[in-house]
């Protein structure tokens, strides 16, 4: 093997880092469609699209196992530095977090079947504005990484508060419900937590956000995040 510093290796390393963002590139697009499918599984009642996301979701696993293996490798032989190091140690931090959407996804694909079993409440649609939202900022944080755009990655960051303002008026209406019928009580609980995954998604796609901004400048989008979530202060609406 040439020594470190040879053209032949600074090519081979190149190649790995191609595909390393390669992987993470494709591993971004399954986490987008088990999302949207999820989503869309969800809002029809399809339970067929929903086993689909839960049988999808071993894909990411491995691909997330794949990522892992190849930074360990690329730290071991090419004990990458600065700029490169940043890419190398930053893929594994956003691997996770693809890993943890699918792992949402499937949450609530799971809970489709669970609904089907109770009358559809109308927050159904409320349920799926937020996911739509969710899977833009999503789309546009993975669109941020690939292209290193951190102008891109600011404005993803900065609507997380957007995401938890939705979630606040979607745990408000849930709650509403819940408490004007005891029938609603099943079903809107299970909403609630799939409104819980959507927020958890929203905020892995600010930290695909935040690490585009630390690879493109080695600076971090400061320390605390945007917050638009009040359900904490939330009092139980009165009951008639």
């Amino acid at each position: 093997m040439p020594p470190i510093g040879t053209p032949h290796t600074v090519r081979a390393f190149d190649a790995e880092l191609d595909a390393l963002n390669q992987k993470i590139a494709r591993m971004g697009g399954m986490a987008e469609t088990q999302l949207g499918d999820a989503v869309q599984a969800l809002v029809t009642a399809d339970l067929a699209l929903a086993d689909q996301v839960i049988k999808g979701d071993d894909a990411v696993d491995t691909t997330e196992d794949s990522v892992n293996e190849m930074v360990v490798r690329m730290l071991a032989l090419r004990q990458p530095m600065a700029d490169d190091l940043r890419v190398v140690m930053s893929s594994l931090k956003v691997a996770g977090a693809l890993e943890r959407v699918a792992d949402h996804a499937a949450g609530i694909a799971h809970r489709v079947h669970t609904l089907k079993h109770h009358a559809p409440v109308p927050a159904v649609k409320s349920v799926g504005r937020l996911g739509a939202l969710v899977l833009e900022l999503l789309k546009d944080s993975l669109d941020g990484y690939s292209n290193r755009d951190t102008e891109r990655a600011i404005r993803v960051w900065e609507r997380d508060e957007e995401v938890d303002a939705l979630y606040s008026s979607l745990f408000r209406e849930l709650l509403t419900y819940m408490m004007e019928d005891p029938r609603n009580i099943a079903p809107c609980s299970h909403l609630l937590f799939v409104a819980k995954n959507l927020e958890r998604i929203g905020d892995h796609a600010t930290t695909v956000a935040e690490v585009t901004h630390f690879i493109a400048t080695g600076k971090r989008l400061g320390r605390g995040r945007p917050k638009g979530d009040t359900t904490a202060s939330f009092d139980m609406p009165e009951s008639n």
